[in-house]
């Protein structure tokens, strides 16, 4: 999915094309989570004995204006932005173990987003503890640690409002007495478990986790308490996860850097070789169509040392996907994935181009594309149809278009005299779907649209007109300018033979 840096359930713990909030994993091999999928199976999730790959934000506001998405191509659910963004992906694979994780500081639109996405997710977590500007300068993450009112406000709304459970992620405070006095009032939400990094908000990961105050958060209330913040100081392979449990007296673990160098941290049988896990990571990717941009950031974090290395200077360079599979010697995976893909988008497309012609039967339709080589230079038929509005007395054309998530494409509506118009072929960028949209209009009604072989075009003999028009009258201006100059020049010259003192123009 697509966004952030954490991976799809399905076998590689970071993320493949959207933010997947947060992993359970049950204790069995990884090689187990790889090939069966990593699912709880209860009715509700058991936040006890798991080890959990920590999750990624997202903002409630990018969130709250999404719409949800089947894509049937891809065979997962997308929110999708205004802007056709896909800000958060996951798949029925993952519903019964990924907890979406939110930054809020409102009560009320975290309900919203978590009403959203609640029947895609096993449950939903708020970041009470990311120290980044991004998420306190809204009042959110860190920021919310010294605001305990709108902490618990914002919890037992979500616990009210929702059937999924409700966790949330914090940092200790200052003090031992203030932590638990806030774990207590949290724990007093309904909230089903509690994740403590240990360590202050001002504190980073070369700062000593605290495990002794996620020790006395676990002594002081009755739900489960999650730790994290033990990559640096204990986790460096599987046996060591244990370690830092009970270390830190809690019921879970829940590993962000660890998993991000190497996600096969989950294996109990050992980690697997570097490369393995990237070529199997970005399978994932290449499969659920992961932007370049977050695959490649993910890679780099698992390569690290190695990135001056002649592979990771090729990584770095990569600017596509492909290039990036070329550089772990998977262009022909790539190749093949990628067709299947087209392929079945292509399929689907048709099909819906089909439902669509039986529907759309007031909207008059034609197989036209617009080609701006067909046209002088800045006229359009968007330019004609308009005009043409004008002189008729008609109100301006209306544009409605849309893109299909499927393939990208873009189809245009044009409304002119209550009837509307469009052409049957897809465009890949708004702009000319519009165009195309004006063509067939302009056809239809049996105007010209502008192209060259059309002979005069009177779009372009009225531009001149205007040009010449506006040129006559800079020049008429210059030479008024010209003058006023002189006439100042002068009345000046005049006053300063009279007076030594200036004189006000």
């Amino acid at each position: 999915m697509r966004g952030g840096s954490r991976c799809t359930v399905g076998g590689w713990l970071q993320q493949c094309g959207a933010r997947v909030s947060a992993v359970l994993l049950a204790r069995t091999s990884w090689a187990e989570h790889t090939t069966e999928g990593m699912t709880v199976n209860t009715p509700a999730l058991c936040f006890r004995s798991k080890n959990i790959l920590a999750p990624m934000e997202l903002i409630d506001i990018k969130m709250v204006q999404c719409k949800r998405v089947v894509n049937e191509v891809l065979e997962t659910v997308d929110f999708v932005a205004p802007d056709e963004r896909v800000v958060f992906r996951t798949c029925e694979r993952e519903r019964d173990c990924v907890v979406f994780q939110m930054g809020s500081a409102d009560a009320e639109r975290a309900l919203a987003v978590a009403k959203l996405v609640e029947n895609d997710v096993a449950g939903i977590d708020v970041n009470m503890g990311c120290p980044k500007e991004y998420s306190t300068k809204g009042g959110m993450g860190a920021a919310l640690l010294s605001d305990p009112d709108k902490i618990e406000c914002i919890l037992s709304t979500l616990v009210k409002g929702i059937c999924k459970p409700v966790t949330c992620k914090i940092r200790i405070l200052p003090s031992l007495e203030d932590t638990i006095s806030l774990v207590k009032r949290i724990e007093k939400s309904g909230v089903a478990a509690i994740a403590v990094h240990g360590r202050k908000k001002e504190e980073r990961p070369q700062h000593p986790v605290h495990c002794e105050v996620i020790k006395a958060i676990s002594e002081a209330v009755s739900v489960p308490v999650i730790a994290n913040g033990g990559s640096h100081d204990f986790i460096k392979e599987y046996t060591d996860i244990e370690a830092f449990q009970q270390a830190a007296g809690a019921s879970s673990v829940m590993i962000a850097r660890a998993a991000m160098w190497n996600p096969s941290i989950f294996r109990r049988e050992g980690l697997c070789p570097l490369k393995e896990v990237m070529q199997e990571y970005i399978k994932y990717a290449v499969r659920y169509d992961n932007h370049y941009t977050n695959t490649k950031y993910c890679l780099c974090q698992m390569l690290r040392e190695q990135l001056e290395t002649t592979e990771g200077k090729k990584l770095h360079a990569a600017q596509s996907t492909q290039e990036i599979c070329e550089v772990f010697e998977m262009g022909s995976f790539y190749e093949e994935t990628t067709a299947i893909l087209e392929a079945k988008a292509s399929l689907k497309a048709k099909t819906q181009d089909k439902d669509e012609q039986m529907e759309d039967t007031d909207v008059i339709k034609m197989a036209v594309r617009f080609d701006k080589r067909e046209y002088p230079p800045q006229i359009t038929p968007k330019m004609y149809l308009l005009e043409w509005c004008r002189k008729a007395k008609h109100p301006q054309p209306v544009y409605e278009t849309v893109q299909r998530p499927l393939d990208k494409l873009f189809c245009s509506v044009v409304t002119v005299a209550e009837q509307k118009y469009r052409s049957t072929l897809w465009d890949k960028s708004k702009k000319l779907a519009e165009q195309a949209a004006a063509i067939v209009c302009l056809r239809t009604l049996g105007l010209p649209e502008g192209k060259l072989n059309e002979g005069e075009n009177h779009l372009i003999n009225k531009r001149k007109r205007e040009n010449q028009k506006f040129l006559n009258n800079k020049e008429h201006e210059d030479d008024l300018l010209v003058e006023t100059s002189h006439k100042r020049a002068h009345f000046t010259e005049g006053a300063s033979d009279s007076s030594s003192s200036e004189v006000p123009l």
